[in-house]
């Protein structure tokens, strides 16, 4: 009878000292395979699976695809790619980004539910934001075991936090205390019945992350529409639903929690916001040169219609810069007709939303 053997982990800021204190706490001669999704930048070499090679006894590295899964190592999420579980095998994929991240936690944990079930220890890391909290559910859901970092310990609470909201989890561990659970449950025995069966968002999201043309070619979406849109391709989000969490996805498998869109969709609202900003000290500069030629050539009432368009953009570009920097815009100068000048829209306490 099989033990809890496949270990998914997962962190993001602040994962790379906690990875390095657990995996040092693992006995060379477990009997299981871990694995890794830590978020990191998609281009470059990752270093993870060296530091992690230095401070435990487990070997690490990156996978190649279809590597086969063994005991006693440790399967390091590339840059890049996403790191998916299939039976008895590992996939790397450059399927839809979860949550504006690949590799992303969520895809790993639900592909590993999916096919090993009980057999599954979730653990959850130091982070920001909440990616890991809808594949722990999946992990759950399957009958396999869930452990968090305590979040007063972790350097980034994000994660442990919005999974501790999610779901009932079996262990909040320090980090002194994860190695050996996760020791003791991998030689803990196993029942091989199944915990239900894999439902059809299960099968239809872990499809995705392994960028199956079916799933994306589909007219059977899960969920609703939302009226939102996917910040990465600007397709229509599907609102889905498992118990109490609420999640987005659209189309190609794009996938968002609400806190994930959100900061997205701040970073979007900045961008946007700087460009306007670019768009109205050109126009500014541009009038102040066209006014500046006129005036030369004595056409005087030309000159002040161009001057005028320059200041009008310039009070917009300063509402903007205001706007940017989170300063409420509470002094707006009214127009010659006493109303509030065209460009506050007659806007109070105007902020920015931050991201996390």
């Amino acid at each position: 009878m099989p033990g809890h053997d496949i270990i998914v982990i997962g962190a993001s800021a602040g994962g790379v000292e906690a990875l390095s204190r657990l995996v040092g706490d693992l006995p060379a001669d477990l009997p299981a395979a871990v694995f890794v999704v830590l978020h990191v930048p998609a281009h470059g070499h990752s270093l993870l699976p060296e530091i992690l090679n230095r401070h435990g006894p487990l070997p690490a590295a990156h996978p190649d695809d279809g590597e086969e899964i063994k005991p006693g190592r440790i399967y390091v999420a590339p840059p890049d790619r996403n790191l998916l579980i299939e039976d008895g095998r590992v996939r790397t994929s450059r399927g839809p980004r979860e949550n504006g991240h690949r590799p992303a936690v969520d895809p790993l944990f639900r592909t590993a539910a999916r096919v090993y079930g009980r057999r599954v220890v979730g653990v959850i890391l130091s982070g920001t934001l909440d990616d890991g909290s809808a594949g722990m559910v999946a992990v759950q859901e399957r009958g396999g075991v869930t452990v968090v970092q305590d979040p007063a310990e972790a350097i980034f609470s994000g994660m442990p936090r919005s999974t501790l909201e999610a779901v009932q989890v079996d262990h909040i561990l320090s980090l002194t205390e994860i190695g050996p659970a996760l020791a003791r449950l991998a030689r803990e025995p196993v029942a091989e019945d199944p915990v239900g069966g894999n439902t059809d968002l299960m099968e239809c999201e872990a499809d995705m992350a392994e960028f199956e043309l079916s799933a994306i070619e589909t007219d059977h979406h899960p969920g609703t529409p939302s009226g939102f849109g996917c910040p990465d391709c600007g397709g229509a989000l599907w609102e889905l639903h498992e118990g109490e969490m609420v999640r987005f996805r659209c189309r190609v498998g794009h996938a968002w929690s609400p806190g994930s869109l959100l900061a997205q969709q701040a970073e979007a609202l900045e961008t946007a916001l700087w460009t306007a900003l670019r768009a109205l000290e050109e126009r500014a500069a541009l009038a102040d040169r066209v006014a500046e030629r006129l005036k030369r050539r004595g056409n005087l009432l030309s000159s002040q219609r161009f001057q005028e368009q320059a200041r009008e953009s310039r009070q917009r570009a300063a509402l903007v810069q205001r706007v940017l920097n989170g300063t409420p815009q509470t002094d707006v100068e009214p127009d010659s007709n006493g109303n509030n000048s065209p460009d506050s829209g007659g806007v109070r306490d105007v902020h920015l939303p931050p991201g996390d």
